[in-house]
């Protein structure tokens, strides 16, 4: 790029394996652009780096415990461009869906590392920012329902198992989570989360609320036909007519 200084790149590096980090760390040292600003060996560490630090590139693995690469992805937003670093080759497509830079696949050398940070710095001298990541919020092969809700709440992440879940409400932008009193707020709409709910156990009774059905304790009609589902804590949430007979569906006559 002539006449052009190429941009410094602020690096967050994400490896549960303390030899992947140090071979990284090896190869970004022979960049003198390139300015190191955290090791993380799980996503909650990623998490928080990312919140805290906000590194313009994550070299990010794919499979890790406590919070997959994917996941991370969810809760950190758009602002940050991705390298995933993984040993993995399956989920090249998902990467890519997600709009990460590259996708380099262990073991790897210095020049091939080098080509994904010429793409890295290139999105950044054009100024191109991720598009919305709506995909897949974690690396499983099969889709199987919702197991835990990942929410953000600045640097803190909440893991919420669903059957904890008492509803979900929408809110605007965000999908409301009431769960052991709290209400937790994502920035998801109910229609995504809905989609990947066990609909044996969660019934969208309202155009804002989706039920789970081991928390209503009874339905309740007033004298003007509404319905209302009353909840072992006493909330009452309104029942539409189509969420009415999408919750007899369920539960039988």
């Amino acid at each position: 790029m002539t006449g052009h200084q190429s941009p410094r790149l602020s690096v967050v590096v994400v490896d549960d394996e303390a030899p992947a980090r140090a071979l990284l760390r090896e190869l970004l040292a022979g960049h003198a652009d390139i300015t190191v600003l955290a090791e993380c060996a799980n996503g909650f560490e990623a998490v928080k780096a990312v919140t805290e630090l906000k590194p313009q590139l994550l070299l990010l693995d794919v499979q890790m415990p406590k919070l997959d690469g994917f996941e991370v992805l969810q809760l950190i937003g758009h602002d940050t461009l991705v390298i995933f670093v993984t040993a993995y080759d399956q989920y090249a497509i998902k990467a890519f869906e997600v709009h990460a830079v590259d996708y380099l696949l262990k073991p790897f050398d210095a020049e091939r590392l080098a080509d994904a940070l010429g793409r890295a710095r290139a999105r950044l001298v054009a100024g191109d920012k991720p598009p919305t990541r709506a995909l897949p919020p974690s690396a499983k092969e099969t889709p199987q329902p919702l197991e835990r809700i990942l929410v953000r709440d600045r640097a803190e992440v909440h893991v919420i198992p669903v059957d904890k879940v008492d509803y979900f409400e929408a809110q605007d932008d965000y999908v409301g989570i009431r769960s052991g009193g709290r209400m937790h707020l994502k920035e998801q709409t109910l229609a995504e989360v809905e989609a990947l709910l066990d609909r044996r156990s969660f019934v969208r009774i309202h155009r804002r609320y989706v039920l789970n059905l081991s928390r209503m304790a009874k339905i309740e009609q007033s004298d003007t036909d509404s319905r209302f589902a009353i909840l072992a804590d006493g909330t009452r949430l309104p029942i539409s007519r189509s969420g009415y007979v999408r919750l007899r569906e369920v539960l039988g006559p």
